[in-house]
């Protein structure tokens, strides 16, 4: 398995961001979004402006993406941690094998500052974040307008 870290210093190209968003689109499964949205989300992770920025993990098996992080930096330190993770999906034919936790260990090196993340209640997933440390402090609401 090849570990690769896209930042925005490596100036991905249109097709690598829609590569990596079909695969998310995919294979996040019904926890995922649209792929406009998912598009934006690696624009922001991608982005050279100072206020934006963040990094993309991806784990191949030859030309294959088996897994994917995007981590977003918020901008913030203190009162909101500095990323937020927002997309981690391993392809199905993966699931199983500890990828999934390496690829989270890989984020939780890489990420300067501490990280937030979403998770539905039941989502297999949160056990696997809850192995690596993370806590339920809040109960997030949402107003959607």
């Amino acid at each position: 398995m090849n570990f690769q870290t896209l930042t925005a210093i490596d100036s991905s190209t249109f097709l690598e961001k829609n590569e990596i968003a079909d695969f998310l689109f995919v294979h996040l499964d019904q926890y995922g979004d649209t792929k406009q949205d998912i598009l934006k989300c690696l624009d922001y992770a991608l982005s050279n402006y100072p206020h934006q920025g963040g990094f993309v993990l991806l784990a191949r098996d030859g030309d294959t993406i088996a897994g994917a992080v995007v981590m977003n930096q918020t901008g913030m330190e203190g009162y909101i941690p500095e990323n937020i993770l927002v997309y981690i999906a391993v392809h199905k034919e993966y699931r199983g094998q500890g990828l999934g936790k390496q690829l989270m260990q890989k984020a939780i090196d890489l990420a300067k500052g501490n990280i937030a993340l979403h998770v539905e209640p039941d989502n297999p997933a949160k056990g696997l974040y809850e192995k690596l440390g993370f806590t339920n402090k809040y109960l997030e609401m949402r107003l959607n307008k």
